[in-house]
């Protein structure tokens, strides 16, 4: 299983991809984001594999990638597809530094999903709205 790592462009956080992705699928269904390349590994992505997205200088979220096909952009040109399962899903938050394009992130180097984690201890005592922004951040 392979994964891939994008920066989410103009996107404040997880919320906003949510809300972003919602209209982009009532629109121009499947859920996708096109990209320019091909992935090379096309195949590993796809047996399990999820695009982790990098919002405000950290990975934050990541969707599984059910396919990657041949698109079309709305000018006619070619491109590659990674058709996403809308399901976002929030990771422990990690620093990235910014990047162009996307970049391949092997399983063992991938963050783990919040759910899956352990709360951490004394979150409940953090001022509610607190708990409200770290959320939204995927923090919490």
């Amino acid at each position: 299983m392979l994964h891939i790592m994008k920066l989410a462009v103009g996107v404040h956080d997880i919320a906003h991809l949510a809300e972003l992705q919602a209209a982009r699928l009532v629109i121009d269904p499947p859920l996708r984001h096109r990209t320019r390349n091909f992935p090379r590994r096309a195949d590993e992505v796809v047996d399990g594999g999820s695009i982790y997205w990098v919002i405000g200088g950290a990975m934050l979220v990541r969707q599984r990638i059910v396919d990657v096909i041949h698109d079309t952009r709305e000018d006619g040109s070619a491109c590659a597809a990674l058709v996403l399962d809308p399901v976002l899903v929030p990771v422990a938050g990690r620093p990235v530094k910014a990047f162009q394009g996307w970049r391949y992130l092997i399983a063992a180097d991938a963050p783990p999903d919040i759910a899956a984690m352990q709360a951490a201890e004394g979150a409940e005592a953090l001022p509610a709205e607190m708990i409200r922004e770290l959320r939204a951040l995927g923090l919490l």
